[in-house]
């Protein structure tokens, strides 16, 4: 059962930062000065850290041996 809840919790969190991450790259602009290509970002990093913390809950939880 923890192996059941564990992996989905890992899936979930890694779906969510390929999709938070991704957002967060479009969220991103470009501009050049001098000469040089600098970008600001202007997307939220937050759901990325929440989506990280639960994967590593999940992976956590299927990996604990507490019987």
């Amino acid at each position: 059962m923890k192996k059941t809840i564990g992996g989905m919790l890992t899936a979930g969190g890694l779906i969510g930062i390929i999709y938070f991450g991704y957002q967060y790259m479009q969220d991103s602009e470009s501009i050049e000065a001098f000469g040089a290509d600098v970008a600001i970002s202007t997307g939220d990093y937050t759901p990325i850290i929440i989506s990280a913390v639960v994967m590593v809950a999940g992976i956590v939880i299927s990996k604990l041996n507490l019987k």
